[in-house]
């Protein structure tokens, strides 16, 4: 989840997320309940809370880990995420199912500092899962008539980013796109490949190209 900053929504006014005044949450990604997403497949599930992880790392986020009780069946969160979060205020709830009802969690989020709390609430759907299609259609359908924004991965970045000229921006989105979005980053590569041998005319894109080289693009960790 992402926060602009916010976490009651109220009625809908489309505004797009802002770097500057943006809070990455990673709530619940836990491995024993990882075990309960069928809505997805597992290789998805992993691929995708690993990348809402990074996007932090990217656009340097303010970040904000928690748990629910993960010292029974639930379980910790994976060593990735923490390992790119070494620094990151990180909640450990002991019974509260809703992270918001957790002080502690809330006194976190807003000591960011970011001073929009009022809009939007954005949830990076691809970075959820729960038991089926159905129940993940109806959390969204009620997410939805509340106003939160839903978007994709690709989505949150782009709309972050803005401009491929702005930094980050194609340097720095190329990369992480190649690691998370492996048929975007391909589409560079062929790109790269069809300037450098002589089928398209132009310079290279070559910021993927030179990150594989340099061994830069392994953001998962």
């Amino acid at each position: 989840m992402l926060l602009s900053l916010c976490c009651i929504a109220v009625a809908f006014t489309y505004e797009r997320l802002d770097k500057n005044n943006t809070v990455l949450l990673v709530v619940d990604h836990q491995e024993g309940l990882f075990q309960l997403a069928r809505d997805m497949t597992a290789v998805n599930m992993k691929n995708n809370i690993l990348a809402h992880a990074a996007l932090a790392k990217v656009f340097g986020l303010p970040t904000i880990l928690t748990t629910s009780a993960e010292t029974g069946p639930n379980g910790p969160l994976p060593s990735e995420i923490i390992a790119m979060h070494p620094d990151a205020p990180f909640i450990k709830r002991n019974g509260e199912v809703n992270a918001w009802d957790n002080a502690d969690f809330k006194t976190a989020v807003e000591a960011t500092g970011k001073n929009k709390l009022s809009s939007p609430v954005l949830r990076q759907t691809d970075a959820s899962g729960t038991f089926d299609v159905k129940t993940a259609n109806d959390a969204n359908d009620r997410m939805r008539a509340a106003g939160v924004q839903l978007l994709s991965m690709f989505a949150v970045a782009c709309e972050l980013m803005r401009d491929w000229r702005n930094t980050p921006g194609a340097p720095e989105l190329l990369p992480y796109f190649d690691t998370y979005l492996p048929q975007y980053g391909f589409l560079a590569r062929a790109h790269d490949a069809a300037v450098l041998n002589g089928t398209l005319s132009g310079l290279p894109n070559s910021t993927v190209t030179s990150a594989l080289a340099s061994g830069e693009v392994a953001f998962s960790l």
